[in-house]
């Protein structure tokens, strides 16, 4: 099992495009999205080992005016192909 967590994602709205392509990268499953004046909010579930990193390619796709949060959702089982990976690094060390 693998943590998930709710990401919400604020920026102007410019980068939405960016934004969602980054979180779908990620294993993202995007929930939704809302627009507001010259900006959008993004809302996800992505898994927690996917988030690491995921701060400095916000500011990079955002010219750093992108800001995210992020709280525990819930458990899901990992996907087998990514199971596979995790246990053969495992039993080589």
């Amino acid at each position: 099992m693998e943590p998930i967590m709710k990401v919400s994602v604020i920026a102007p709205d410019d980068y939405l495009g960016n934004i969602i392509g980054d979180l779908s990268s990620r294993r993202g499953e995007i929930l939704g999205q809302e627009t507001r004046p010259g900006t959008v909010q993004v809302d996800a579930l992505v898994p927690l080992s996917e988030m690491f990193g995921y701060s400095n390619n916000l500011r990079s796709n955002t010219q750093g005016r992108g800001q995210y949060s992020m709280e525990p959702h819930s458990y899901k089982e990992v996907p087998k192909n990514i199971a596979e990976t995790i246990m053969s690094s495992r039993n080589k060390g």
